[in-house]
């Protein structure tokens, strides 16, 4: 089974149940990502800065980018996820960002099954400390690098919802699963 191209989603119950295949768990300095072409997660690089993940983190099976890859994911959670971890989540917004010239957004979403995190619905939902955390993430993690990430403010989840059903479209007009 490939977790990009052989994981059901469905558009109807993208809202509340949107399959998410963790990558890389919270408080890791391991950049891990899909290899593409066999499936497998595989170990891209340890972060430079002195920063961890702040959260879970994967993408959507069946979507696809303008940066070529799945759409990814922030999971809010009370614990690490191992990587190729199936995970259900609720998309509540999505950050827009530009990582290195290309589009790179990020939804960010609250694991449906965790009692800590699953009352929150919308944006406004997720404490704003947690939201802050999550974009400074963003804005430090590649600057040892010498990279350039531009980072927008979050925008709510119809925002995000009509993000992720763009991504599933274009994932369907792929050449047969680039």
């Amino acid at each position: 089974m490939h977790p990009w191209h052989d994981i059901e989603v469905d558009p109807e119950h993208i809202g509340d149940m949107l399959p998410v295949v963790i990558e890389i768990p919270e408080g890791s300095k391991n950049k891990y990502e899909l290899d593409k072409a066999s499936g497998l997660i595989k170990l891209d690089r340890v972060l430079h800065s002195a920063v961890r993940y702040p959260a879970n983190y994967g993408f959507i099976p069946r979507s696809y980018c303008d940066d070529g890859d799945p759409l990814d994911v922030v999971v809010l959670g009370q614990e690490a996820v191992p990587p190729l971890t199936l995970v259900y989540a609720r998309p509540v917004g999505v950050m827009h960002m530009r990582d290195q010239g290309k589009a790179d957004d990020k939804v960010l979403a609250v694991s449906t099954f965790d009692p800590v995190y699953n009352h929150i619905h919308e944006l406004d939902d997720v404490p704003a400390h947690i939201m802050l955390e999550v974009r400074r993430f963003f804005l430090d993690y590649k600057v040892l690098e010498e990279k350039e990430v531009i980072v927008d403010p979050f925008e709510g989840r119809e925002r995000a919802l009509a993000v992720i059903a763009q991504a599933l479209v274009d994932y369907q007009n792929l050449p047969k699963h680039a």
